[in-house]
């Protein structure tokens, strides 16, 4: 069975919010914060790229760390 669009939609739309919620909260561990960064990475995220008013751009913006180093 394969998932429709708007399952997966939904499922990375949860994955953001949860990681986001993880850094925010400023108890992100070393290997959540690699993950994040990963997850990014794997969905072609960069500062160029993702709108102001999506999950993914807020996940950017709270990094603890300057994003442009960890994206190249």
């Amino acid at each position: 069975m394969t998932a429709d669009r708007k399952t997966i939609d939904t499922l990375h739309n949860a994955v953001t919010q949860e990681l986001l919620l993880r850094v925010r909260s400023g108890e992100a561990t070393a290997s959540e914060l690699s993950v994040a960064v990963k997850f990014l990475k794997d969905n072609g995220a960069s500062l160029d790229v993702i709108t102001a008013e999506s999950p993914m751009a807020n996940l950017l913006n709270d990094l603890p760390f300057d994003i442009e180093e960890k994206m190249q």
